[in-house]
């Protein structure tokens, strides 16, 4: 299958466990891997064949600087949904979530989660 990547988005967001964390916010970082076919779009040099990156873009950054969730598996999964209902070309797609600077203690250079869904 074809793949379109979307890699490193930068975004700031107010998701998290902790009070501080919806107060202050922090950065995230999301990937976003879409299968799909893009023979016609290949063939034909034409974007209505594909999926335009703002539009994955735009849809991913109101997400992520959306309401706040507790969990960055709910905003990987409100991320997966909404695409996979934006456009019916994507057959999978896999979202990955890094949170650069969690509040926890210790020495580590992210946490990120990483989800796959399909139709």
């Amino acid at each position: 299958m074809d793949k379109i990547y979307v890699n490193k988005m930068a975004f700031y967001g107010y998701h998290g466990v902790f009070s501080e964390e919806n107060k202050l916010g922090q950065r995230f970082f999301v990937d976003v891997i879409l299968e799909c076919d893009l023979k016609d779009a290949g063939k034909n040099d034409d974007l209505d064949h594909t999926i335009n990156y703002q539009e994955i873009y735009d849809i991913t950054k109101k997400i992520v600087e959306g309401p706040p969730k507790k969990l960055v598996e709910s905003v990987a999964e409100d991320i997966s949904s909404a695409l996979l209902s934006s456009f019916q070309i994507i057959q999978c797609c896999h979202i990955k979530v890094t949170k650069p600077d969690p509040p926890i203690p210790g020495y580590y250079d992210s946490v990120a989660i990483e989800l796959t869904r399909s139709r």
